[in-house]
């Protein structure tokens, strides 16, 4: 079984990786590259006389293939490991008499997306370059704090019996009444509509790829133990 695991998961971060890495060099790196020429100034959001700047629009992805080629390794780790973790929280679902398909597999990565991603960004976005933000330390601890609750959280809610899926609630909402560290004003200097469509774009690549990882774990891993 550990032997389909690796497999499976390996398998299914690559292609999901690949997806998203594609994806993110279609529609969010180009944002990346815009934001960061405000932030090392060759643009500017208002000048100093109070004008804006009339050059606006995404520049070309440009030659750095090493970074490019960065950009691909680290979605292929990144969705390898969550891919584990998700296929080992299916095996053992499982286990306990859940049915796994590839279709469910769509929802248990839809579900990664929503612990991963989403609940973490309602507290700490995802940043433009140059974007200000409160202290790393801090920050961290809230973002793995807010995943780790948001996902016994949903846990509860879909396996829960009685009153114990109840603790759904206050798992998911505690974080965020606790509130995220943030700063007491703020100092972007990019566009904020950037910033709003760099925060769109990147949880919406996101949401594809944990739905085509939660899809291809459980294919993969049906496939293995099939034959």
């Amino acid at each position: 079984m550990t032997k389909n695991l690796l497999s499976s998961a390996v398998l299914a971060g690559v292609a999901a990786g690949l997806i998203a890495a594609l994806l993110q060099f279609w529609f969010v790196i180009p944002t990346l590259l815009e934001g960061e020429l405000y932030e090392t100034g060759a643009r500017v959001h208002f000048a100093t006389d109070g004008s804006t700047q009339s050059e606006k629009g995404a520049p070309a992805l440009g030659s750095d293939m090493m970074r490019h080629a960065m950009t691909i390794a680290f979605n292929l780790v990144t969705f390898t490991g969550y891919g584990l973790i998700l296929l080992a929280a299916m095996i053992f679902a499982h286990e306990k008499g859940h049915v796994l398909s590839a279709r469910k597999g769509i929802i248990w990565g839809l579900a990664g997306f929503v612990a991963v991603q989403l609940a973490p960004a309602i507290g700490l976005p995802p940043e433009l370059p140059g974007t200000p933000a409160a202290e790393v330390g801090p920050r961290q601890i809230w973002w793995a704090s807010t995943i780790i609750a948001t996902a016994l959280g949903l846990a509860f809610m879909a396996f829960g019996r009685g009153s114990v899926a109840l603790l759904c609630i206050p798992l998911i909402l505690v974080p965020h009444l606790i509130g995220a560290p943030h700063l007491d004003t703020y100092f972007g200097i990019a566009p904020p509509e950037l910033s709003a469509h760099f925060v769109t774009l990147s949880l919406g690549v996101a949401l594809v790829g944990w739905s085509f990882l939660g899809f291809f774990c459980a294919w993969f891993w049906t496939k293995a133990n099939d034959g």
